[in-house]
């Protein structure tokens, strides 16, 4: 940890937590689980740091790592690390005040704790989720940490813990640019998009669209809700995202290549489908194939289409590219014509794609060739 500017470094001192669950087990080993008392009496200080600021409770400052140089304490605002683990402290302290063991669990971040709480049975998924949205949408850091007391409650009372480091850093994170990171685990730890039970990827939410479902527009305003938003970050669309991704890359919330496509085809897909009763993925249209098909049920306007259509085939990359579908999906909502959603995903997936240098070509001639092909039929 480096005093002169309060950031943790490799060579840092144990965090509290970290100290307060190596203390425990220690006397587990003697048969005797449980914290000293010099470790009680510092979750007691923890405690009654939930009512006060940072900086002005003198029975946590022993508890802290994060130390403040002289500068620091005469500044008008601490730095964002020691605001940060005041907080992750407070909220320590009111986790091992209800739990029966150590609440401090390496590898569990929010999100994969609050999947476990909703496989625990001891509060209806509901209203787990309903806790952890209202999480997920804080504006500020005060108003995240007021929200994340009443959740650490319930996972205490389920007998589930929380990594206190990760949770650290996330809070350091919220008010500045990591913070769609922080959002895209959480959301990728609490759905933990998987593989199907043969090995291959789940279905993505297109194919299994049921026209005419009870909770059908609401979901598709979720998907809507999406567009020009970072992919994973919008919460009201975790529960969509079908991408599987590595463990490590998951927690980390990185942004992948497959994440950004299904979330943009995801964004198109909401626009596609909301009022009609029939789905809009159709299989086997491709974007020529829904223009020559729009072309034919116009029967006019076919130099703009032409266009139009032109200008989507010579995108230079994904961004581009979905530009254009967003544009293009408006006509074909409109004439009531479907897409290939999985072509669509795969188009934004590779169509820039460095590994694949062929494969934006490919997809264009297929493209300008399904175009040109008169259709059997006139439906989509």
């Amino acid at each position: 940890m480096s005093t002169a500017t309060g950031k943790v470094g490799n060579d840092r001192r144990t965090y509290f937590w970290e100290e307060a669950v190596s203390d425990w087990h220690a006397h587990a080993q003697e048969d005797r689980p449980r914290f000293s008392e010099h470790i009680t009496r510092k979750l007691r200080g923890l405690r009654d740091g939930i009512s006060g600021e940072p900086g002005t409770v003198p029975a946590m400052r022993d508890a802290h790592r994060v130390r403040l140089t002289d500068t620091a304490r005469e500044s008008d605002r601490l730095p964002a690390s020691y605001i940060a683990e005041h907080a992750a402290l407070t909220l320590f302290g009111r986790h091992q005040q209800a739990a029966a063991e150590p609440a401090h669990l390496p590898g569990t971040g929010l999100g994969r704790a609050c999947r476990e709480l909703r496989r625990a049975d001891t509060f209806s998924d509901s209203a787990v989720e309903r806790r952890l949205m209202a999480a997920a949408g804080a504006q500020d850091l005060h108003e995240l940490v007021q929200h994340l007391y009443r959740l650490v409650l319930l996972l205490a009372q389920a007998g589930i813990g929380l990594d206190y480091t990760r949770l650290l850093h996330d809070l350091t994170r919220w008010e500045g640019p990591g913070r769609d990171r922080v959002l895209r685990a959480w959301g990728l730890q609490y759905t933990e998009p998987a593989a199907a039970a043969d090995g291959t990827e789940a279905a993505p939410y297109w194919v299994p669209y049921t026209p005419n479902q009870a909770d059908n527009g609401a979901q598709l305003a979720a998907l809507r809700s999406g567009t020009g938003r970072e992919a994973g970050t919008v919460p009201a669309m975790w529960p969509h995202y079908r991408t599987h991704m590595p463990t490590n890359l998951r927690d980390t919330g990185a942004l992948t290549r497959d994440l950004i496509a299904e979330h943009t085809a995801l964004t198109l897909f909401g626009r596609h489908q909301q009022g009609h009763r029939r789905p809009m993925h159709i299989p086997g249209n491709s974007p020529g194939t829904a223009a020559r098909l729009l072309l034919v049920k116009d029967g006019n306007g076919g130099e703009a289409l032409e266009r139009r259509f032109g200008t989507l085939l010579t995108s230079i990359d994904a961004g581009e590219l979905a530009m254009h579908l967003r544009g293009f999906i408006t006509p074909l909502a409109r004439a009531g014509i479907g897409l290939d959603y999985d072509q669509v995903r795969t188009a934004l997936r590779t169509w820039d794609d460095p590994k694949r240098p062929n494969a934006q070509s490919r997809l264009r001639n297929r493209w300008d060739r399904d175009f040109h092909v008169e259709p059997k039929s006139k439906n989509s």
